[in-house]
């Protein structure tokens, strides 16, 4: 079977593509130049988007013995990823660029050209397993898992995916590569968002947006507590960053509960508010059996697992949470897992529209109307890790 291996640079996809020659697989190594101006992304071993990533990719694909190019499809990123990025800011949602990049990139537009060129399936270092049964499962390894961000592909497209490096844990992968003379065993996993030069989000987005000031309001007073220089800086959960010029009645930090682009408007409130037990989503793709379902869902990269009842139709997606669950943002991405002793198994993903709480206390953002309260809202880099962040190491 001939397959391509897109190798990013980095250690994963290096090991992934020599795993792949040594199962029998004719393999010709890619690296994917996604940067317009390469100088512009990150250096330093950072990630996928650099020029010496590149080169890495290059000297790993000669140790191997595999053939090896290099793609330029930096516009399509550019339009598919970056730009999807700050319109999904813009309008008040929280993108996962690594999502969308699997989505676009290494499972649309770089399938579809393999298969054009005859080759039989795209191979990635991704830290996910494949089932005899053709379904998604998570990593041996849960701290390196990226079956979240893998969870965007369809049927067909899982059909011609492989993922070589599911069943070893990260240790296991760099003694490997050590062994097989890799030089890149000890590179460093890339953590932040590749095409964010200085690993300021929220620069970034204040030179793609520009600064639009606004109002920090209180939830429950709808009292205006301080300003802010863009919303898009803000994330719902957020504590700190926040330089509210009039404290609590009790003293209590307040956090953020929504944000607001129609009216640039950002409500804070008290932790117990943030509290969401249902989950709105839209776009779903379902791997699953019919619905209602119980199983448990993720709400966010590397985030907490809780326990659901979830339901598609009509094109939407509704998970009923056994418990409340906080810092929920829509653009994010819910998928579902159905436990399996050989390893959880994902049954769909679909993109999160809202968070809403039954508590009838709880008054709604920026609403008078306390029933169903949305508590969704773009992600900042202040204090939760960025969208996306720990997700395009192995690519």
């Amino acid at each position: 079977m001939r397959v391509l291996a897109a190798m990013s640079g980095g250690v994963d996809s290096a090991v992934a593509a020599a795993r792949a020659k040594d199962a029998g697989y004719d393999v010709t190594g890619v690296h994917l130049a996604l940067a317009r101006n390469p100088q512009t992304y990150r250096t330093g071993a950072r990630g996928c988007c650099t020029l010496e990533d590149s080169r890495d990719a290059r000297r790993a694909a000669d140790v191997i013995g595999i053939p090896f190019y290099v793609w330029d499809m930096a516009e399509q990123f550019h339009a598919d990823v970056v730009d999807d990025f700050v319109a999904e800011y813009a309008a008040g949602r929280t993108p996962n660029p690594c999502l969308r990049c699997n989505e676009k990139i290494k499972f649309a537009a770089v399938l579809d050209r393999a298969v054009a060129l005859g080759f039989d399936a795209v191979v990635t270092g991704h830290h996910a397993r494949l089932g005899a049964d053709g379904l998604l499962r998570r990593s041996v390894d849960l701290a390196k898992d990226q079956s979240y961000v893998l969870a965007v592909l369809t049927r067909v497209q899982l059909d011609r995916a492989v993922f070589p490096l599911g069943d070893s844990t990260k240790a296991q992968v760099r003694a490997e590569a050590a062994e097989r003379g890799l030089a890149v065993a000890d590179k460093p996993d890339s953590h932040d968002i590749c095409f964010i030069a200085d690993g300021d989000t929220r620069g970034f987005l204040a030179r793609q947006l520009g600064e639009e000031p606004g109002d920090i309001v209180d939830a429950h007073s709808g009292a205006v507590l301080g300003q802010h220089r863009g919303a898009y800086a803000y994330t719902v959960g957020q504590r700190k960053g926040l330089d509210l010029r009039v404290p609590a009645p009790d003293g209590r930090p307040r956090y953020v509960l929504s944000i607001t682009p129609k009216t640039n408007t950002v409500t804070v409130g008290p932790r117990e508010d943030l509290a969401v037990d249902t989950v709105t989503a839209t776009r779903p793709i379902w791997h699953g059996a019919a619905t209602p379902v119980a199983c448990d869902v993720q709400l966010r990269a590397h985030g907490e697992v809780v326990a659901a009842e979830v339901t598609v139709a009509g094109g939407e997606l509704t998970a009923r949470l056994r418990e409340p669950a906080r810092g929920v943002a829509a653009g994010q991405a819910i998928v579902a897992y159905r436990p399996d002793p050989a390893g959880d198994i994902v049954l769909g993903s679909a993109t999160i529209t809202a968070g809403l709480s039954s508590d009838a206390d709880v008054p709604a953002a920026g609403s008078s109307s306390a029933a169903g309260v949305a508590v969704a809202g773009p992600s900042s880099v202040a204090d939760v890790p960025a969208a996306g962040s720990g997700a395009a190491a192995g690519a």
